[in-house]
């Protein structure tokens, strides 16, 4: 098996995932290169993963003649940017959710990816390698519950990690960009169908922080898509119990659902309180088993140059377009079309 040479930049939460992941459970792969602004952070985890080369410059990391693709995982601000020089060098790229902070961004970013047909390019909507979301795919394609109607989504974040969350709010895009993206992807890939309308809704009921960035700690939308199917989505990052994410896909002949995957084992404790599971503490340990899938499924296209049928930059841009509709619906409190 050929080994897959490929160099990640940022070393953030999500960034450090990746690293760790392609260094040590991606098959037939090897995180061969590090960048990241911080040098003694680069430093240190490319001891810990034993990587060879660390960069603080994007650009120099690219013209490396050994790596094969770029992963990247960096504010989203950079994303369109960073495929740009990425594909300048002839490298495959791999880019993590949002495409870009704004639809003109995920345009560019389009324009760039049609520029270098022989280049792969895979977005990070990891949910749809999760074992449980990609069964229910399967079985909506082959029709077991008719045509669906209704995809019912729930995201929230742990409280437990709220001041990282208030740190990081003035930066996200808000929460229909930075969290519901996942959810309108699952819609659009449930449905088959692109989104028509969207009406936000939402409130600042706890932190005020919000209020003074015209966002909601607490948010959903309902989602018309252009076949009639319809979609609901609520989010908020103050879970008591820890991450928390289920879905609902109702059709004209069945229901599948997608229960919460809370429980990080099958301990059941039993105290004053009653019986109880612990969950997740956060999104990376409730994913990771995502993480690792998307990631293998990207080294495998990058090693037999075949590319993603149903993941692509214009998922991404459709995405994106739908997710600052929808925040633009609730700051105004009307229905939007697309």
């Amino acid at each position: 098996m050929k080994k897959v040479k490929i160099g990640s930049v940022g070393l953030g939460r999500l960034g450090y995932e990746h690293a760790r992941n392609l260094a040590t459970l991606i098959p037939g792969c090897e995180l061969a290169a590090l960048c990241d602004v911080a040098e003694e952070q680069a430093k240190k985890v490319a001891e810990e993963l034993g990587v060879p080369n660390v960069y603080t410059d994007f650009e120099e990391m690219c013209k490396n003649p050994e790596l094969d693709a770029i992963a990247i995982v960096t504010p989203s601000f950079l994303h369109t940017a960073q495929i740009a020089t990425a594909m300048k060098y002839g490298k495959h790229v791999f880019c993590e959710k949002p495409l870009g902070t704004d639809v003109a961004q995920c345009k560019e970013a389009e324009k760039v990816i049609e520029q270098y047909p022989d280049l792969i390019f895979q977005l990070g909507f990891m949910r749809r390698f999760d074992k449980s979301y990609a069964e229910a795919k399967k079985k909506v394609d082959a029709g077991v519950i008719g045509k669906v109607v209704l995809v019912r989504s729930y995201t929230q974040d742990p409280r437990s990690t709220i001041e990282s969350t208030l740190k990081f709010a003035p930066h996200s895009g808000g929460q229909f960009l930075d969290m519901c993206v996942h959810d309108i992807d699952l819609i659009r890939w449930f449905t088959g169908a692109n989104v028509k309308n969207v009406w936000g809704l939402g409130g600042v009921f706890e932190f005020d922080l919000y209020r003074e960035l015209n966002d909601a700690d607490n948010a959903c939308a309902v989602l018309q898509m252009d076949n009639d199917a319809v979609g609901f989505m609520f989010t908020n990052r103050t879970h008591p119990a820890g991450s928390n994410v289920e879905t609902e896909i109702v059709g004209t002949h069945g229901t599948l659902r997608i229960a919460n995957v809370g429980a990080k084992n099958l301990l059941t404790i039993v105290d004053e309180n009653g019986a109880h599971e612990e969950y997740y503490q956060d999104f990376l340990s409730r994913w990771h088993e995502a993480f690792v899938a998307e990631m293998t499924a990207f080294a495998d296209h990058v090693r037999n140059h075949t590319k993603p049928a149903d993941l692509t930059v214009y998922d991404g841009t459709a995405v994106s377009e739908a997710a600052y509709r929808c925040k633009e619906s609730f700051e105004t409190g009307k229905m939007l079309s697309i």
